[in-house]
């Protein structure tokens, strides 16, 4: 399947928030309870936020006919090399097929003098944990992360991107 990835415009915004509402519910379906996803989605991916989001990080989309297939947030480059990857998520029905290898590989080409990626994963979430372990990135430590009064174990994992 044929698709591009380019940085969001305003009129993906409508289908990022689509997107990361599915994808979330579908990640963490027996991991977070749904009213606290719900809660979350409502403040982390509203619209004031997306805007923010839009203006002041990057944020690549995956397309594929107009549809947006998948998307990743980073944050800028701090002074010593270093971005959080945000988020990467994708239609439940998208994910192992190279799309968000292709969304992490794109992000990290454009930060400019990028020397390590950080992200955090729940724990529980296999697939994601799995998907960074297998490029690359590695665990420096483990918390728990009260998530809504919901106590989740977290990791963070960062890759080195540069010597």
């Amino acid at each position: 399947m044929k698709y591009s990835v380019h940085r969001m415009t305003q009129e993906d915004i409508k289908q990022v928030q689509e997107v990361a509402k599915k994808s979330w519910n579908s990640t963490y379906k027996g991991i977070i309870p749904m009213e606290i996803q719900e809660r979350f989605l409502d403040t982390a991916y509203n619209d004031e936020m997306m805007l923010r989001r839009y203006k002041k990080s990057i944020v690549l989309v995956a397309k594929h006919d107009g549809i947006v297939l998948g998307f990743a947030n980073f944050s800028t480059v701090s002074n010593d090399g270093k971005s959080e990857l945000a988020a990467i998520y994708l239609l439940p029905q998208y994910q192992g097929k190279g799309i968000g290898s292709s969304l992490l590989q794109e992000g990290i080409s454009i930060l400019d003098g990028v020397k390590e990626v950080f992200i955090n994963v729940e724990k529980e979430n296999n697939l994601g944990r799995k998907f960074y372990e297998a490029k690359g990135f590695t665990i420096v430590n483990e918390f728990d992360d009260n998530f809504d009064g919901h106590i989740l174990k977290t990791v963070r994992m960062t890759l080195k991107v540069r010597a």
